[in-house]
């Protein structure tokens, strides 16, 4: 089999075992909450403690990669994210899964960051399209079973196990990539650039950490929100360094980001869409799966196949937007994909005390068809702009958009889903229960940390009833907001990629056709032919 081929199959073996990851703890977060005696707070942190890290060291180690070699720092990276796996698997308690989460981070950043570089300097042509639509397909396999697997290893062996099944798949993927991955790097060396690296790190880690605290993450979900100084410490500090790092940019001979790509209309419509596409309905995971299992009482495993329902259809549309790829322009897959996402999310909202999981079906299916038609076209939009040599810090920059999504996606929704239970939470018990109103925080507390059960059982037997249905209220509210802004956020992304991703800015893979030459003539700067 010729290495080209090896390549595909190492990097969508890698990029299944990162999603599969992501996917499989979110379905086993109130396993693991119940295990350990985790915090809300610590939930949301086992989410961003990865996301935080990956989209700190995303740009980084795609920079280190076009410099030292994208092979290395992808088999490295590999080796990280193996290692932290394992440390994951025999966490003792929830500060160090929280420690480990972040090791994996690590090494998702760097299999993330060259993953498609490594494809795009092994294909050329129509079989790059081929490759991307292989790689949109594996990304849609493993968003449909992320759910269901971690509910069978949750269910059936225990929540270590998600973590686990990732060594063996780490190791065989690290062996193929040593022995049959053809090695690619920048064709000119340079001086690594230390202060934008630093500023640019610094910067991220402020952002999402502050995006964190706002939410509540370190107090049980009652935090103080954007208001609080600490919040507005970390948002000030990362203000400053992310602007520190466009001035180092600016005046650095080799900038590991060249501001200028911002100035190409399709590469800041592709990172607008990676951004709104994770904070959107990736962003939404974390909460569709705490409503099932905390608000409907649904078990892990029922709750991975209620949610394959969606997936199903992602790795649908997965397959055939990577085949439509080289046919129709990705603006038409990118914009259009998003704005299904907005009308699912839009769909699935209504919920009430009384709603079954059914309600959200139809939400699911039209979002996972939409998330399908993004995926491929997204990737190959990513490194289809630059030359080879800077496809690994494209590369890079299109997964931070996405990883800084999620985790701005989980923190504002956090803040927006704590502060509609307590509200919620408080004006029904003032009109059903007025002997438990004064408690409306610790109960909604009560209801983060996944004990909603064991507070209604604990509270006076005369309001039970109307405590219950005061919860399953203020869950289904909730819930109805967060997906409200999650929708509008996917609708204003499907807007701008539409009109900002251009076929013209795309650079050539392979020289047309006699007939794609004649049908190019007098366009200067024509559609690549067999491209996007």
């Amino acid at each position: 089999m010729a290495r080209r081929w090896w390549t595909l199959l190492v990097v969508c073996a890698a990029m299944f075992m990162l999603l599969i990851d992501v996917n499989v703890v979110v379905v086993a977060l109130p396993d693991i909450q119940h295990a350990l005696g985790a915090s809300f707070g610590s939930l949301q942190w086992m989410t961003d403690a990865y996301a935080l890290t990956l989209a700190a060291l995303l740009l980084t180690t795609g920079f280190l990669a076009d410099k030292y070699g994208r092979r290395r720092v992808f088999a490295l990276g590999l080796a990280v994210f193996t290692g932290g796996s394992l440390l994951c698997g025999l966490a003792p308690n929830a500060s160090t899964l929280v420690l480990f989460r972040a090791v994996q981070g690590v090494g998702g950043a760097m299999v993330s960051a060259t993953s498609l570089a490594l494809l795009a300097g092994s294909f050329q042509g129509r079989q790059r399209g081929v490759a991307f639509g292989v790689w949109g397909a594996v990304a849609g396999v493993a968003t449909g079973l992320g759910p269901v697997l971690g509910g069978v290893l949750t269910g059936g062996v225990g929540w270590r196990a998600i973590f686990l099944v990732n060594v063996p798949v780490g190791v065989a993927a690290l062996v193929i990539a040593v022995r049959r991955v053809e090695e690619s790097r920048a064709p000119r060396g340079g001086r690594i650039d230390w202060p934008g690296m630093a500023t640019l790190t610094a910067g991220l880690f402020s952002l999402v950490y502050g995006l964190i605290s706002a939410s509540g993450s370190g107090s049980g979900g009652s935090g103080g929100g954007f208001g609080e100084r600490g919040v507005l410490l970390w948002l000030g500090l990362a203000a400053l360094c992310l602007v520190a790092f466009a001035v180092v940019e600016s005046r650095v001979a080799e900038p590991m980001f060249s501001l200028s790509l911002l100035r190409i209309p399709t590469f800041l419509g592709g990172s607008v869409a990676a951004f709104a596409m994770n904070a959107s309905l990736y962003g939404v995971f974390f909460y569709l799966v705490l409503y099932l299992q905390n608000g409907l009482g649904a078990g892990p495993l029922i709750t991975g196949v209620r949610l394959l329902v969606g997936s199903a259809f992602t790795f649908a549309a997965a397959f055939a937007a990577g085949r439509l790829t080289s046919r129709v322009p990705v603006r038409w897959l990118i914009g259009p994909g998003l704005g299904l996402v907005g009308v699912g999310l839009l769909l699935m909202r209504g919920l009430t005390a009384g709603s079954d999981w059914t309600h959200l079906i139809p939400g699911l299916i039209v979002s996972g068809i939409g998330a399908g038609l993004v995926n491929p076209p997204l990737a190959s939009t990513a490194v289809g702009v630059v030359p080879p040599q800077r496809s690994a810090m494209a590369s890079g920059v299109n997964q931070t958009f996405r990883q800084v999504g999620v985790a701005v996606g989980v923190a504002c929704y956090g803040t927006i889903f704590a502060s509609s239970l307590h509200a919620t939470l408080e004006r029904r018990l003032a009109a059903d229960a007025p002997a438990l109103r004064d408690k409306a925080g610790e109960i909604a507390d009560a209801v983060h940390r996944g004990a909603a059960d064991q507070t209604t059982a604990l509270a006076p037997p005369q309001t039970r009833d109307a405590l219950a249905t005061a919860i399953h209220t203020a869950f289904a509210t909730s819930l109805n907001a967060v997906l409200l802004t999650a929708g509008l956020l996917a609708l204003t992304g499907a807007a701008l990629a539409t009109t900002l991703i251009r076929p013209r800015d795309f650079t050539p893979t392979h020289p047309p056709t006699p007939r794609q030459a004649t049908e190019s003539a007098g366009r200067p700067g024509a559609e690549a032919p067999g491209g996007r």
